[in-house]
């Protein structure tokens, strides 16, 4: 299991990869801005979902996120 500061660094990183440093600060600022909270988003994620819908999506997300060696 990875800490919260690998996480966060993780993603700071494809933050920055994917969007650029410029964008990737005002994403930052925005969120930041934006009252987020996370339990209810938790609560809601899988709300209008089947457990099969669930399971699918879990199956595509570890095929295609598998490590290389």
């Amino acid at each position: 299991m990875k800490t919260d500061t690998i996480i966060r660094n993780e993603g700071i990183k494809l933050l920055i990869k994917n969007l650029g440093l410029i964008e990737a600060q005002r994403f930052f600022m925005l969120i930041q801005k934006e009252p987020f909270d996370y339990t209810e988003w938790q609560e809601n994620l899988f709300e209008n979902m089947s457990i099969e819908e669930i399971n699918q999506k879990a199956t595509v997300y570890r095929e295609n996120n598998k490590i290389k060696i």
